[in-house]
């Protein structure tokens, strides 16, 4: 894995991928990437006409697939859409935003990040598994060291709400799900990356909304510490493609304190690595969405 690059990236014609949030940041490179090296790419952006934008920007094989995370409704038109798959990368998110509730009333950091993509992925399993070496990628974050899951009130209803709290269960909440699909399904392969510091238009939305001394001073430092999104999209593309990539591992950069750097095996914390919490919050995400996944 010492210094991965895209060029490392093996053939990836007649493989089909979609990427959530693909209109910008991570979410496009990697789509650029992937398109690049062969696969028909399917862009997942909650604004069609943003992500006919960015498609503009792909060379190769690409389309724009109508998906908004914060609405189970829009999610199961999209996965209906969805004729065949061999990766699916959950890439999209919001971070640090204002007190708020999906289109089906579940805290949004939480029912975008995690519940949105947890209902996909389910979703689109009976498509994942014709496909044999079929993945899935769920991109997290350094803030799920930060994160706590609150099983008896994941939304927020009755405990205050934080930003870094609601962001930090949301990535928290993403590694568990990758691991538990990983330890329950034996057709795809579940895979956890993040990508360090990198500098993308979530960030930088997110220091404009809030207008913090805080948050801005923060962006400044971040600058300094950050990489590129070419740098960035580097471990959720090795947990894509690369063939020595395992299941239910974590990647990441692999310089100072995972900021920077090629892609390598990252620390999770213990809250991530436990197996009870990932199946609480896998029986929570069922009762919630009201999807039972057809892992078989």
């Amino acid at each position: 894995m010492s210094r991965w690059t895209e060029a490392d990236i093996p053939d990836q014609s007649g493989r089909t991928v979609l990427v959530t949030g693909a209109n910008s940041g991570l979410g496009l490179r990697t789509a650029q990437v992937l398109a690049a090296k062969g696969a028909h790419v399917l862009m997942g952006c909650r604004s069609v006409q943003r992500g006919e934008t960015a498609r503009q920007s792909v060379r190769g094989s690409a389309e724009v697939l109508e998906l908004d995370l914060a609405d189970l409704v829009s999610v199961r038109a999209a996965a209906d859409k969805v004729e065949e798959l061999d990766v699916l990368v959950n890439n999209a998110g919001i971070m640090a935003v204002p007190n708020g509730r999906t289109v089906d009333g579940f805290e949004r950091q939480f029912g975008t990040n995690h519940l949105g993509h947890a209902a996909l992925t389910w979703l689109l399993l009976p498509v994942l598994k014709q496909r044999p070496g079929a993945r899935v990628v769920t991109v997290s974050s350094l803030a799920h060291h930060a994160g706590h899951m609150d099983f008896a009130d994941p939304n927020f209803d009755r405990r205050p709400y934080t930003l870094r709290g609601s962001y930090g269960q949301s990535k928290l909440a993403n590694i568990l799900f990758a691991r538990e699909l990983e330890r329950r399904s034996s057709a795809v392969t579940s895979i956890a990356a993040h990508p360090g510091l990198t500098v993308t238009e979530l960030t930088n939305n997110m220091a404009d909304a809030h207008r913090s001394a805080v948050l801005k001073i923060g962006g400044r430092i971040s600058h300094l510490f950050s990489q590129s999104v070419e740098m960035g999209a580097l471990p959720q593309l090795y947990a894509a493609t690369a063939p020595e990539a395992r299941g239910g591992q974590y990647y990441g950069p692999g310089g100072f304190n995972e900021f920077r750097g090629h892609p390598a095996t990252a620390r999770m914390s213990a809250a991530a690595r436990d197996d009870l919490a990932a199946n609480r919050l896998w029986e929570l995400t069922s009762k919630l969405t009201g999807i039972t996944p057809e892992l078989e």
